[in-house]
């Protein structure tokens, strides 16, 4: 080891001895989380908010299309990873996740103002897409500054530890969105919150609410100091003049971002949207779960599960991350149809399949679950846990068995995603980490992850099979875990300072 590197290890040292490691994690953390509302809570209210932006007269297409604008987010995030990600490795970490805060904030405060399609027609669905174009773009920049910031503070031994209150972020937001929702709909009626009676929908309070938020966020990022590393790269002109090119046409690193698309990134993306957004989804619209109950099933479950974020992020820096991942992948794989077969059988509602009206005039299908009845005939199927109160619903055995179910998909979840920031962060070189490590990951879960809730939606209308929806998270899951398991590289242990130093 040279002078150099003992020089650096040092200064590396003195930075993480000084550093107020906490401060920084919760600075990231809040205002990542608060982009992770504001990006779920349009996912949250699909059920609510779908009739409102389309054609009325069919609210299986209403709600399909919703979900395909809801996928429009996804799809643009490796987009913004790839615009932002150059500006975080070029300019810095922390003026990167600034301009994502203030694009997320204010794009989410505009749907809360933004008229419904009996207001102003077309215009309504159209500009929801452009807005949720922008939140795309926002959240495929702020995911990889928080998470490169934050793993550049701390010491190599506990990079899983503490990168995965990171991790942590993305359930908490979707909670937070849930428990908001919970608040104001028990706040009034049914009718106010939907819009159909008083001046203005009790649905848009959760993304007005967005402002406040964001001016809390943004206040606290303003205090931060730009990452150590990135000052160590830039005042010893080690950044890289062209992180894009440097990432995406040298063999070397384009051979790490495929094998962590490929090995990781895609299985964890799609685990994390079946047990959170999808079991949601299927909840509500297959298994007739009264919305309101369903939000609070999921929401519990995710509160249950949220410490193990960190049980696993702490784990992977002792056994490493490959094993924990690829582990969550396969258990993903190998359970979800006996779990879903057991939330069908939980829920009481019977659904066996489902059936499609076709209207006459304009083609488009009215998906319906269907139950058999006492006689032996398929009908409509009940709806589920009527919602009176959180009382009578914790009270609810049946409640509890959906939630544990739920909870179950959620501990996979938290075994794939709590490692991934500290091995994305070691697994690229400092000087284009932001650009290279973004685009991995916003590929898998904005494009494998966040396709999952309209297609697995769209493949049941079409089918008429309950369960089979899941055939695409297993199939996409099942690929990772085998070329995770061949081809994937364990970091844990990895020192970041290492590309500096020599």
């Amino acid at each position: 080891m040279t002078e150099n590197t003992n020089d650096l290890g040092a200064l590396y040292n003195d930075q993480i001895s000084k550093a107020k490691i906490w401060q920084v994690i919760g600075a990231s953390a809040v205002g990542t989380m608060i982009e992770w509302y504001d990006f779920y809570i349009f996912g949250s209210l699909a059920g609510i908010i779908a009739p409102l932006f389309y054609p009325p007269g069919n609210d299986t297409f209403a709600y399909i299309a919703y979900l395909a604008t809801f996928a429009v987010g996804f799809v643009v995030r490796p987009f913004g990873a790839l615009f932002f990600g150059r500006i975080g490795d070029l300019v810095g970490r922390k003026y990167a996740f600034l301009v994502t805060l203030l694009i997320m904030g204010g794009a989410t405060a505009v749907i809360g103002f933004l008229p419904t399609y009996s207001q102003i027609g077309i215009a309504a669905p159209i500009t929801l897409l452009v807005i949720r174009i922008l939140q795309g773009l926002a959240l495929g920049g702020e995911y990889g500054g928080a998470a490169v910031y934050v793993a550049e503070h701390v010491p190599d031994n506990k990079r899983g530890y503490y990168t995965s209150f990171i991790q942590i972020t993305a359930t908490l937001g979707l909670f937070v969105s849930l428990a908001v929702i919970l608040i104001v709909q028990n706040a009034m009626s049914a009718e106010q919150f939907a819009g159909k009676t008083g001046a203005i929908g009790g649905w848009r309070v959760p993304f007005l609410i967005s402002i406040f938020l964001v001016g809390i966020s943004l206040y606290v990022r303003l205090q931060m100091e730009e990452s150590p590393i990135f000052n160590q790269l830039k005042s010893t002109g080690m950044t890289s003049a062209n992180p894009l090119i440097e990432a995406f046409t040298k063999w070397e690193n384009l051979k790490i971002v495929l094998i962590s698309l490929f090995g990781a990134t895609a299985g964890q993306g799609v685990v994390w949207y079946t047990g959170q957004f999808y079991a949601l989804f299927y909840l509500q619209k297959i298994l007739n779960v009264d919305a309101t109950a369903a939000n609070y099933v999921i929401a519990v479950a995710l509160l249950l599960g949220m410490p193990l974020f960190v049980v696993f992020g702490a784990l992977s820096d002792r056994i490493g991350r490959k094993k924990i991942i690829m582990a969550g992948c396969l258990l993903a794989v190998i359970t979800y149809i006996p779990i879903y077969h057991a939330m069908q059988a939980a829920a009481g509602s019977n659904v066996e399949t489902t059936t499609s009206k076709v209207n006459a005039v304009t083609g488009e299908k009215s998906l319906t679950p269907m139950s058999r009845t006492s006689d032996g005939t398929l009908a409509p199927a009940p709806k589920v846990l009527g919602y009176t109160s959180f009382g009578d619903f914790i009270s609810n055995p049946t409640a509890w068995k959906l939630i544990l179910l739920v909870l179950i998909q959620v501990v996979w979840v938290t075994m794939v995603y709590g490692p991934i920031a500290a091995y994305l962060v070691e697994a690229f070189p400092a000087k284009i980490r932001y650009t290279a490590l973004s685009l991995p990951y916003h590929i898998g879960n904005g494009v494998f992850g966040g396709l999952l809730p309209v297609i697995g939606v769209a493949i049941i209308a079409e089918t008429g099979n309950i369960y089979a929806g899941l055939y695409y998270p297993m199939i996409i899951a099942g690929v990772t875990f085998i070329v995770g398991s061949l081809l994937l590289k364990e970091t844990h242990g990895h020192r970041i300072w290492e590309e500096i130093e020599r």
